[in-house]
Formats: structure tokens, C-alpha cells, sequence
């Protein structure tokens, strides 16, 4: 592996993560097309959607850990929250790791795009205003969530993801969850997916090591500095920016796929 190629491998997991740390979410929604689309544009080894499914997966576990430890002090981990969805989603994500070592390549990209698709359509949704709702008072439906977070599972570990990119219109739509505490919980669910999904990716030998570390490396120093640069943001300029990211995301990918 020449330097170029490590640079640049680098690059997408800064860019990925630091807008992971940002927006709170696991970072593959960004990470997935770029390692797909990006190295061949360079004349650089191109990787397989399993290969880049089983990069993400473990890049997330590591990612999303270093954005849960920059929102640490910031009191918006919602305990309740965290543990609701994320033993369900955990378990999806575990099924849905599996389950896709027997797609075709192009099957995976299908999902990820329709991932991207709905999430877009969420995103752009009004939704009812939660933030002046006390942080210690919150309370939300827990068998929505519950079964909302265990669909986000499979279908995440099928591309990869920690399934924060859908986790967050989910909250900020279906269970109404202050933007803030949307972003930081997210974060934990999506770490509890990861460590499923990355199982699961290990198991089934969809994971190439050394652009894994690569990514890995480069998220660990950009995440927690993508969660300092959101505690300084505006709740309402955080959600335009991701919706912003998730529509574009979602337009990219059906475009090169059609």
C-alpha cells in the first residue's frame, strides 16, 4: 500500500468522523460511498461493497466511542434512551451482518441507498419543536422505540453502519427527542451496533485490516473534535447540516447506481 493511498484513506476517515463527532451519527453514511467511489477516481485499488460494509463496521465501533467520550460532561446521554434501543438495535444489527455475506454486491448498494433515501425523507419531515423540554424530565415511547431501533439493526448491518444516520430522524421525527440529546445518545446506541455488527463482519472475513486501521486512526482524532464543534452550534443550524449531508448522500448513490 503506497503512501497516496494511505492518505487518502486517511483523509475519508477524517472527513467521516469528524462530522460523526458533528452530527451524531456513526460516520458510514459518508465513509460507505466515499471508500467505494473515491480510490478508483485516483487510479488507487478499489474495494468491493463487502469489503467497504466490513471497514465501516468496525470503523464505526471506534468512532462512535470517541464521540460519546467528547460528550461525556455534556449531560445529553439520555440513560434510558441509550438502553432501550440499543440492546434492540444490537441485536438486529448482529442478524443483519450475517445476512450480508450472502448479497450480491449490488444488493448492498440497493440497501444502502434506500437507507440514505429514507432517512433524506425523514430528515426534510416537520417535526414537532422539543428543545425547550426539560433534559430530566424526557420521556419517550419505548416499544416504538424498541422495534424501530431493531429494523435500523438489520438493515444497518447490512452496509455497515451504526445506523445513526436513520437513529436520529427517527428520534427527531417519530419520538419527538430534543436535537442535542438525539445527537449524543445516538452516538451510544450506535457504538452498541457497532460492536454487533463488527462481530459479525469479523466472523463472515468481510473486513480488510490495514484500511480498517488506517480509517480507524483517523476517526479516533477526528470525532471527539467534530463533538466539541457541535456542543458550540445552534440545535436548528446542527439538523440542517445533516439533513443537508443525507439528502445529498442519498441523490449521489442512486445516480452512480442508475
Amino acid at each position: 500500500m503506497d503512501i497516496s493511498y494511505v492518505l487518502l484513506l486517511f483523509g475519508i476517515g477524517f472527513i467521516g468522523s469528524f462530522l460523526s463527532g458533528m452530527l451524531g451519527i456513526g460516520g458510514a453514511i459518508v465513509k460507505y460511498p466515499l471508500l467505494l467511489m473515491v480510490p478508483p477516481l485516483f487510479g488507487l485499488q478499489g474495494l468491493t461493497a463487502h469489503e467497504v460494509s466490513g471497514i465501516s463496521a468496525l470503523d464505526v465501533l471506534f468512532v462512535s466511542i470517541a464521540g460519546v467520550i467528547g460528550f461525556r460532561k455534556s449531560g445529553y446521554l439520555n440513560k434510558s434512551l441509550i438502553t432501550t434501543m440499543g440492546i434492540s438495535i444490537g441485536i438486529g444489527t448482529f442478524l443483519g451482518s450475517f445476512a450480508s455475506d450472502y448479497l450480491s454486491e449490488n444488493q448492498i448498494n440497493v440497501v444502502y441507498g434506500l437507507l440514505a433515501s429514507l432517512a433524506a425523507i425523514m430528515m426534510i419531515l416537520p417535526k414537532k419543536e422539543a428543545a425547550n423540554i426539560s433534559l430530566d424530565e424526557f420521556q419517550f415511547n419505548k416499544p416504538v422505540a424498541v422495534v424501530l431501533a431493531f429494523f435500523v439493526g438489520i438493515s444497518s448491518g447490512i452496509v455497515g453502519a451504526g445506523g445513526g444516520f436513520l437513529l436520529i430522524p427517527i428520534m427527531l421525527l417519530v419520538l419527538q427527542i430534543p436535537i442535542r440529546m438525539a445527537i449524543a445518545s445516538s452516538l451510544a446506541i450506535t457504538f452498541i451496533s457497532s460492536v454487533a455488527g463488527s462481530i459479525g463482519k469479523i466472523i463472515t472475513g468481510q473486513v480488510e485490516y490495514l484500511p480498517a486501521i488506517i480509517i480507524i486512526i483517523a476517526g479516533i482524532i477526528a470525532a471527539p473534535i467534530g463533538a466539541k464543534v457541535s456542543a458550540k452550534l445552534n440545535s436548528k443550524v446542527l439538523e440542517k447540516i445533516l439533513a443537508v449531508l443525507i439528502i445529498g448522500t442519498a441523490i449521489k448513490i442512486w445516480i452512480d447506481f442508475l
